[in-house]
């Protein structure tokens, strides 16, 4: 007998990420992310499937193993274990299964990736940065205790935690001599190298210009392995972001995904010898995704003995999979369709591996054929939590005033009838994207639909998967711009009855932190909000968020100091005498994305205006902690959620309302 799916349930997730395909094509190794609330950590093991119809095994048990990598073989995996704070590189024979541990690399070394004569390993790691006058003659050791000293903006975070003044450099590690060397050196972070065919260079991303703080570029350049004292040449585009990279079959260009100041990532080719570069996807009019945290998607594959190459876009809220030959062409979709999004990418001939979620997955490792789109199924760790069943996100389209399709979802039980309490749900970003995939973050819409409530989610302008012109639409314009394409709709969802207009309630997190305070504090129709990672001064976040320069040169229009009276419209705090609705307040305590401050001065606001507020900060919580963070603070994120729009919003006593909960740990807030 099913049930539906609730908050607890999440204890329950297996869900597989990072697949590595054999050079074969016949085995995937992967790792298989559980929590437990034993010791209230998320839990990451090493899996190998054989094949897509057998049983799936487990290779590794330390709960701390990730980044599987095959060598050219096929006979090795290399992999990265955390213990006592260190990052160690490990090496697995697959014959015996024996691990060998390689050596301990500093906090934040980046996936190893092998040479193509499988003699050597390469990846990036952290380092003390450059030293200079009085500290350059002292020890040179990093202390996480040790002052930041910085003349520019040069810290810098991963969204996570702060990095201080540790640079992240290149390493080889060659097995045979057991020997570690640092390629590179300077002031920037490199991001993960790739080797060419001939395993004589790597190709990798870095800003090492001396405004590198302000300007934020970080070009593809490469850099000779085995030539002494070898510096990095840049290959380009100078004044751009690569956020992935990769090399032609031939050696002979880069392949890139790369971003302007403003606007879509592209799919670029560069070639070596200078010639012009190639859009390879432009005729899409659709971002190009190379994944990140909370962003789905992978760095683009070659396939087809590399006369093609995979990608993955964003369209209308989902990840699909594209293939475009490596001179140009027409891009064709090669796995896409509505509810699916495809996260990470491996391939072998023209097999191609990636986790795929869909609208009852939470994600499993699919392969596609690429020459003729067959489809396989290799895991089954649980495509829902068993014996239960979850609420469908239901489309629908919404036409605002100014001819504006907003496309949109609604998570409510079908078998209801009539007005029924709603909560507005705001994504992030502001360029992610809800779509119809099932959804491990938000179980708080499963709990609510289960009580009788409607859940809105919208795609304003400014989400990704709608065109360059949409995803542009509110840049310099946050909440002045995308404002009617939240409240329009829900003016029409009370016109047809589906929502009671005294019991409407608003959340969101980030960017929809930020929405849920700009919109109480221009409208007085909500009952209740709740924002999560907030953000309420745009004036003071310039200056304090670990993104502050990449929002005000992005996002922002222009930098505080130099448009006062625009950050001022922008901001929620400037007219914050106006909110009455009862706000809750939650926040990561380590957040550096939207600092706690951010928090405390919305919260220190209402106080003084008497709105009822109520601030819970996490311990430890970063800005991501809703995704990674603690189990026992994901699902007191989405419990309170719960009690809190249905105490204000749907008049029931709280008292009542107490989750009944299975937790064995403690949650530790700060409240």
């Amino acid at each position: 007998m099913t049930r539906r799916l609730r908050i607890d349930d999440l204890l329950d997730l297996a869900v597989p990420e990072q697949p590595a395909l054999s050079p074969d094509g016949h085995r995937v190794a992967y790792v298989l992310r559980t929590l437990d609330a034993v010791t209230d950590s998320t839990e990451r093991n090493i899996w190998l499937v054989e094949n897509a119809v057998s049983s799936a095994r487990q290779l590794t048990f330390s709960n701390a193993d990730s980044s599987p990598a095959w060598s050219p073989d096929g006979a090795r995996l290399s992999f990265l274990h955390e213990s006592e704070g260190r990052t160690h590189l490990c090496i697995m024979t697959l014959g015996d299964e024996q691990v060998e541990r390689l050596g301990s690399l500093p906090t934040g070394a980046g996936k190893p990736t092998w040479s193509p004569d499988g003699s050597k390993l390469a990846f990036a790691a952290f380092v003390p940065g450059p030293a200079t006058g009085d500290e350059a003659a002292s020890a040179r050791v990093h202390r996480a205790d040790a002052p930041v000293v910085t003349d520019g903006r040069d810290y810098q975070s991963d969204g996570l935690g702060l990095l201080g003044t540790m640079k992240r450099q290149l390493h080889v590690f060659e097995l045979a001599t057991g020997k570690c060397i640092q390629l590179t050196h300077g002031d920037w972070h490199a991001r993960d190298p790739e080797w060419s065919p001939d395993g004589s260079y790597l190709a990798f991303a870095a800003g090492p210009a001396a405004d590198n703080d302000a300007s934020l570029a970080a070009p593809a350049h490469i850099i000779a392995v085995d030539v002494p004292e070898a510096m990095p040449t840049l290959v380009g585009p100078a004044d751009q972001v690569v956020s992935a990279i990769g090399w032609s079959a031939d050696g002979d260009a880069l392949f890139v995904v790369t971003s302007r100041p403003v606007g879509h990532a592209h799919l670029v080719r560069l070639p070596l010898d200078g010639s012009p570069a190639r859009n390879l996807a432009g005729s899409l009019d659709r971002n190009v995704m190379a994944g990140a945290p909370a962003y789905p998607g992978a760095p683009p594959q070659l396939s087809r003995d590399g006369k093609a190459l995979l990608f993955c876009i964003r369209d209308r809220g989902c990840t699909h999979l594209y293939e475009v030959d490596i001179d140009g062409g027409e891009p064709r979709p090669v796995l896409q369709g509505d509810g699916l999004v495809v996260s990470e990418l491996s391939v072998a001939g023209n097999t191609a591996v990636t986790v795929l979620k869909t609208a009852t997955s939470f994600g499993e490792i699919v392969s596609v054929d690429v020459a003729d789109g067959t489809t396989r199924v290799w895991t089954h760790h649980g495509s829902n939590v068993a014996d239960t069943e979850s609420f469908p996100r239901m489309e629908r389209g919404f036409t605002i005033s100014d001819g504006t399709v907003v496309q949109g979802w609604l998570i409510r039980d079908p078998d209801s009838a009539g007005p029924q309490p709603l909560l507005l749900d705001i994504h992030g970003g502001p360029h992610n994207a809800w779509n119809s995939a099932a959804d491990e973050v938000n179980l708080y819409h499963q709990e609510l639909a289960a009580r009788g409530w409607t859940v809105l989610l919208l795609n304003v302008r400014g989400s990704d998967g709608y065109g360059e012109q949409f995803y542009k639409a509110a840049l310099g314009r946050w909440g002045i711009a995308d404002a009617p394409d939240f409240l329009e709709p829900l003016d029409q969802l009370v016109a047809e009855g589906v929502a009671d207009p005294d019991r409407l309630a608003v959340t969101g997190y980030s960017y929809g932190g930020y929405m849920a305070c700009y919109l109480t504090s221009r409208d007085q129709r909500f009952a209740a909000a709740v924002a999560g990672g907030v953000v309420s001064d745009l004036r003071s976040l310039a200056g304090t968020s670990d993104s502050g320069q990449f929002l005000s040169d992005r996002e922002l229009g222009a930098p505080a100091w130099a448009d006062p009276r625009g950050y001022e419209a922008m901001s929620p705090l400037s007219m914050v005498e106006h909110v009455t609705t009862p706000t809750l307040i939650l926040h990561g305590a380590d957040d550096l994305r939207c600092p706690v401050g951010q928090a405390t001065q919305w919260h220190g606001a209402l106080c003084e205006l008497g709105v009822v507020s109520r601030l819970v900060l996490y311990p430890g919580g970063s800005h991501l902690f809703t995704d990674v963070g603690q189990p026992s603070h994901r699902i007191d994120f989405n419990r309170r959620i719960v009690e809190w729009v249905e105490e204000h919003a749907n008049g029931v006593d709280s008292e009542l309302l107490r989750l009944p909960s299975r937790q064995a740990v403690g949650v530790g807030l700060n409240e």
